[in-house]
């Protein structure tokens, strides 16, 4: 389906807004690029969480390791990417879990959630406008924590973790 009419009514760094008319409704679109989350996995078998400043919640959140695509990056590209800049972890055996959009009401900001197990510890290298403070939980006790968390994709990506390591 394609709407009637769409135009560009803001043009931002990161996203852009289109006004689309279907029929006699009218809809703001968030055009996302795309974004990646990781849960990564370390030798000693514990998972890396970031806790970091979210601006438009008013505090701290925790979160697994996120980031929005660069242009003409593959969604591994940016994940390696991201998690080496957030965290410094690096390696280990990587598999695609997920992909869903996240808020289909208002954005077609689509997500690929990928497990990146046995990864190294190397420096981290965060943008001047980022800062992190690493979490690290036994992956044993990823259910036990799940109260603590209050961002959708990191609840997401630690439930198809869990979910897969039932499986197994």
């Amino acid at each position: 389906m394609r709407p009637e009419e769409s135009r560009t009514v803001y043009d931002g760094k990161v996203f852009d807004v289109t006004m689309e008319r279907w029929g006699s409704r009218e809809r703001e679109i968030v055009e996302h690029p795309g974004a990646v989350a990781i849960v990564a996995v370390d030798a000693d078998g514990a998972v890396t969480l970031v806790r970091q400043l979210r601006e438009a919640t008013g505090g701290e959140l925790l979160e697994i390791p996120a980031g929005t695509a660069e242009p003409g990056e593959s969604p591994l590209e940016t994940a390696r990417r991201e998690l080496a800049e957030e965290t410094g972890l690096a390696g280990g055996v990587w598999r695609e879990a997920a992909a869903f959009w996240t808020t289909p009401g208002f954005t077609r900001e689509r997500m690929t959630v990928f497990f990146a197990e046995g990864v190294e510890q190397g420096e981290a290298s965060p943008e001047e406008d980022e800062s992190f403070e690493l979490v690290r939980w036994p992956v044993a006790e990823i259910e036990a924590h799940l109260g603590e968390i209050e961002d959708a994709k990191t609840l997401a990506g630690l439930l198809l973790y869990v979910r897969d390591l039932a499986s197994r």
